[in-house]
């Protein structure tokens, strides 16, 4: 918004300079972006009289002036306007002057043969938008000669272009801008209420029907008649200009200065046009929603088609405009226009909002009601309106209706509880003059008081600090709400400069957190095997068993959280093959969420899925394909634990439908299961056109943390290397199939333990020798000392305590 230092000065004592004034402002949080000294573009520039105009001897174009600019001497000026004339008062740049629209300084000139002593000016030359091609005429009469034509042409001022945050409506007027001012520089405020309005009891033909209170909780329609429709006089237009507003007509000049000084968006109709579009003589002005089809158009001359989300003024019912927008161009105020119809409205910001976006519209009327105007003051603005129309254009008011439907003025305003230690804490210390100190009761009560605030102390808190009941102004209702409110308020006007800054008194190296860095090692181990690390969102379809739904779904594909990875993996490892990208290999590590009957569940897991040929160079195979086996897909999971200094045991399982009944296997770490490993169904398979083999696994990541987290494996002990031979010592024997290899594995381990290094399997057979339902197993011993070569002496009985331990656990027929 584009603030008049001059306009500013009437309402608001003003002791700062421009530029101090605006980095005030600034620093309160209504950023100045620009300040635009208007002195400077007329300095030098006085009033001056044409005594005689007489034709350049040597150009047709131009004129040979004598202007007496009440000097010793008469100024011969040679001038190129076509609207030059004896006996008229113009604005005269002399020698010497700077021209910083135009860029150009006036020195003594010969043109064509005659010399110039300094130019007559036009309003463009001198930085003001004008539509009169020429030099600028003064009307008024008897100027005194040679005084300054700034005052004369408003440019004794200075313009702050000023921004104002989305939660200070009341800055969007001269008068709010007052207020703030002086609330800041403590300056005196002038601001002074327009006098009652008399207003005839005698009922007219103007009636109100708003359909829709929220949307307009007040309107107050005036029908004034005997208008005349002339220019604004020239402060009032000076003012306009200003603030960038082009001056139209008194009428439409008065609306807008009204919207600049109050806030209040104001709009007149032409009354005779509102009745011409009525067909009868009662009037009725509404305030409903558009229907479908309805069109207006609106005062830029558009044709737009409305919407529901439209709010419409109405006259009998037909759309006039688009209501804290803009009017309709039927029923806009003309020359001719001799009664009015004064529309003075309280809309809801979100319907305005919505009612503009849908039409693609801004105005500075819809501007300010987006934000909130304030109804506190809706009268005031309309008094003023209507005493200037009474003024400046003669107008008789005939007639007023009031809808209102606003609470209580006693709820216009809301009392909020203070207290001084929250401030202190929230805030922090104040630079003193030589140290530091907390705000004082005299501080706050100070900068409140000064922003219209009335406090009430209300004693004290349980710390003994005072605390006070704040009572906020009607034009700061929408604003301070809470104690947080007030708290930003007093900084904003004590100075946010004038608070201690402190910084941490040492910065400290960062570092990962260890649960951070085991997966970060984790990831890199997976990448080794050969796996890519996948991401998918986890929402997923829901109709799974323990889903959670989402209540607000974006889309039904994508209502529910998935209870598990490999399901994504899954769909993942199909879509890779139907592009023709072929086997995908990889990982994924991300949280699954699932319902139990106490509440809901979420975890961190990670799973991978593997198949198809991980060999290359097919053409040693004739290209065909190798598949993996379950073996190899287990290596991979045991390279990483065995990277990771963990032992894992391997369970038949035959829980998850989806997986292979005798190809599935659960994993457990020191008693705790981790997880699940196994071949995909085959039915699942084909659904879904998979490759012969392929492995899926999940693994629940906190177990896998909590492991890593033991002391021994995050700080291994060193074993030497024994420099001695091993002995080595096969056993060979049949097992029932339902003894798993790890238990044999297990038994032989606790049983040489002392000498025993390591333990191979190395065969397996099945089939004819081989007594039904058992199995040929062929087991490799590593025995060795790591300080001496081990005898036969040694290692016979310890081998024969595990010969005899198999065969006492298992029954085992030793082959060997």
């Amino acid at each position: 918004m584009r603030i008049s230092l001059n306009w500013l000065r009437e309402l608001v004592e003003i002791k700062l300079s421009p530029k101090e004034l605006a980095e005030t402002l600034t620093m309160a949080g209504f950023e100045v972006e620009e300040i635009e000294d208007r002195r400077t573009w007329a300095n030098g520039v006085v009033i001056g009289k044409v005594l005689e105009r007489q034709p350049h001897p040597n150009a047709d174009k131009l004129s040979v002036c004598q202007v007496d600019i009440g000097a010793d001497e008469i100024l011969n000026i040679v001038c190129g306007a076509a609207n030059v004339k004896a006996d008229i008062y113009v604005p005269v740049a002399t020698t010497g002057t700077y021209l910083p629209n135009i860029d150009l300084k006036i020195k003594p000139a010969k043109l064509r043969g005659v010399p110039s002593q300094g130019m007559i000016c036009s309003l463009k030359e001198l930085g003001l938008p004008t539509d009169v091609d020429g030099i600028h005429i003064f009307t008024q009469e008897n100027l005194p000669l040679g005084s300054d034509v700034r005052p004369l042409l408003g440019l004794d001022d200075v313009i702050l272009d000023l921004t104002a945050t989305a939660n200070r409506a009341d800055a969007l007027s001269i008068v709010g801008v007052a207020r703030e001012v002086a609330a800041l520089t403590g300056g005196k405020l002038s601001i002074s209420q327009p006098g009652e309005v008399s207003i005839p009891k005698n009922a007219g033909n103007l009636a109100l029907k708003i359909a829709d209170t929220q949307a307009c909780p007040a309107y107050i329609g005036t029908v004034i008649e005997s208008v005349k429709i002339a220019p604004s006089p020239e402060w009032l237009q000076q003012r306009l200009r200003a603030a960038g507003v082009r001056p139209i007509s008194n009428v439409v000049d008065i609306t807008n200065y009204v919207l600049l000084e109050w806030g209040q968006p104001l709009h007149a109709f032409d009354s005779d046009r509102l009745q011409s579009l009525t067909n009868g003589e009662n009037l009725t002005i509404g305030v409903r929603f558009a229907t479908a089809g309805e069109s207006l158009k609106t005062l830029d001359g558009q044709t737009r088609t409305l919407a529901s989300q439209n709010l419409l003024i109405t006259a009998n019912d037909k759309p006039v405009a688009l209501a804290g927008v803009m009017g309709g161009q039927e029923t806009e105020v003309h020359e001719g226009t001799q009664s009015l119809v004064l529309e003075a409205a309280l809309f809801d910001s979100v319907a305005i909002r919505r009612s503009s976006r849908s039409a693609g519209l801004r105005s500075e009327a819809s501007g300010r009601y987006e934000r909130g105007v304030n109804r506190a003051e809706l009268e005031i603005a309309n008094r003023r309106a209507l005493s200037l129309i009474s003024e400046l254009a003669s107008g008789i008011i005939v007639q007023q209706e009031i809808a209102d439907t606003r609470p209580d003025p006693s709820t216009w305003s809301r009392s909020i509880e203070l207290r001084l230690d929250r401030v202190n804490q929230i805030l922090g210390p104040i630079e003193l003059e030589e140290d530091m100190g907390e705000l004082q009761e005299q501080d706050v009560e100070r900068v409140l008081t000064a922003l219209g605030c009335q406090l009430t102390p209300s004693g004290e808190d349980t710390t003994h600090q005072r605390t006070w009941s704040v009572s906020v102004p009607p034009y700061r209702y929408r604003d301070l709400e809470r104690e947080i409110d007030l708290i930003e308020e007093i900084a904003r006007l004590y100075g946010y400069n004038k608070f201690c800054d402190t910084l941490p008194e040492k910065a400290e190296a960062g570092y990962l957190p260890l649960d951070q860095e085991l997966i970060r090692k984790l990831r890199a181990f997976l990448r080794a095997e050969g796996l890519t690390e996948l991401i998918h969102y986890s929402l997923v379809k829901p109709g799974e068993d323990r889903n959670i739904v989402l209540s607000n779904p974006l889309f039904a594909e994508y209502s529910a959280l998935r209870t598990d990875l490999i399901s994504g993996l899954v769909d993942a490892f199909q879509y890779n093959l139907e592009q023709g990208n072929g086997a995908l290999n990889g990982f994924e590590i991300g949280q699954i969420f699932w319902q139990e009957e106490d509440g809901l569940e979420e975890t961190e897991a990670l799973a991978g899925i593997v198949g198809g040929d991980r060999t290359l160079g097919k053409w040693s195979k004739s290209g065909q394909e190798q598949p993996l086996t379950w073996f190899e897909a287990k290596g991979i999971l045991e390279s990483v634990f065995r990277q990771l200094s963990l032992e894992i045991e391997f369970q038949p399982d035959r829980r998850d439908d989806r997986l292979h009944p005798g190809r599935t296997a659960s994993l457990w770490i020191r008693g705790n299961r981790l997880g699940i490993f196994g071949q995909l169904h085959p039915q699942l398979r084909r659904e879904k056109g998979l490759p012969d083999s392929v492995y899926v696994f999940q693994l629940d990541l906190n177990v896998v943390l909590d492991s890593l987290e033991q002391d021994e494996i995050l700080t291994p002990a060193f074993q030497p290397y024994s420099t001695y031979p091993a002995s080595d010592r096969d056993i060979a024997f049949f097992a029932p199939v339902k003894v798993s290899v790890t238990e044999l594995e297990k038994a032989i381990t606790q049983a040489g333990k002392d000498l025993l290094e390591s333990v191979e399997l190395f065969d397996e057979y099945r089939g004819e020798n081989v007594p039904e339902g058992q199995r040929s197993l062929a087991f490799r011993l590593i025995y060795r000392a790591s300080d001496r070569t081990l005898t036969e002496a040694e290692v016979e009985p310890v081998h024969n305590k595990v010969r005899e331990a198999l065969v006492e656990k298992f029954g085992v027929n030793l082959r060997s």
